[in-house]
């Protein structure tokens, strides 16, 4: 069996492609409306945030034999957990990301490393800011935007009561608040910036699946600034951007395992032994 974390809409279509080829896998994701979405697909689901120790407890009970993590390429915790976890039961780990996108230089377009660079950059561009990296790090754009005169906040994000506490919390008015769910068109992408007057456009670059290249192209053709949060660089592990080559390598291991159980365990220490 399979652990697989699923966070994205392409890594459910990569979850039914292994089970479609033999590949038994449980599916891991954080919300019910996530679950909902693969159980209907037919995927067996578990639903719930795990940290390392967790997910070390459920992989070793489950009797898992490996690890495939699908989730965000900017979820960091997810994935240390994940990997964490596979390396103390000494599982196989495999990750999946997004092809990462390519953009051609543009004076209004500005790649920074990390939410706080694309929160002082949008403080110095000033105007109608609309910030659409969800809201696990609004903290940090609240803190540089909200209470200056000369910028206007508006968030797009998830419409999940966590997001609307929080922005509530920390003062953004209801008002510049725009609670949907994607992926977006670049029609509604244009409506929606000029509804809000947008000037400044924040993002996070997660892959062509994530439409980020909708908001991007959008936002350059109307004249805004565009501020584009660079994708972290993979930690180590073994990274496919292929649902193929995750199948591939998945389907060898497991039939090596399967090989190895079946030999007698004398047979096992002498090989170990000879190296």
């Amino acid at each position: 069996m399979i652990f697989m974390l699923c966070g994205t809409s392409d890594a459910r279509e990569l979850a039914l492609m292994l089970t479609r080829n033999g590949l038994p896998l449980l599916a891991s994701v954080v919300t019910p409306s996530a679950v909902a979405r693969l159980r209907e697909a037919g995927l067996n689901t578990r639903v719930g945030r795990l940290d390392q120790e967790g997910m070390t407890v459920l992989l070793r009970e489950g009797g898992f034999r490996a690890v495939v993590d699908g989730s965000h390429p900017f979820a960091l915790e997810a994935h240390a957990n994940a990997q964490a976890a596979a390396a103390a039961l000494g599982l196989p780990y495999l990750r999946y990301e997004r092809r990462s996108l390519s953009y051609a230089s543009h004076p209004r377009l500005l790649v920074v490393s990390s939410y706080a660079e694309a929160a002082v950059k949008a403080r110095e561009l000033k105007g109608s800011v609309m910030l659409t990296t969800g809201g696990k790090t609004l903290e940090i754009f609240a803190e540089e935007l909200l209470g200056d005169p000369e910028i206007t906040l508006t968030v797009r994000l998830l419409p999940c009561l966590e997001n609307m506490e929080k922005c509530l919390s920390l003062g953004i008015e209801q008002r510049n608040i725009i609670a949907i769910q994607g992926p977006f068109s670049r029609e509604l992408n244009e409506a929606l910036y000029t509804q809000y007057g947008t000037t400044v456009m924040v993002t996070k670059e997660s892959g062509a699946e994530g439409s980020v290249d909708e908001k991007v192209y959008s936002a350059l053709e109307m004249g805004l600034y565009v501020i584009l949060i660079a994708r972290p660089e993979p930690s180590t592990g073994e990274v496919y951007d292929s649902f193929e080559g995750i199948a591939a390598t998945l389907g060898r291991w497991l039939q090596e395992s399967q090989i190895i159980e079946k030999r007698d365990p004398k047979w096992i220490l002498e090989q170990s032994s000879s190296r």
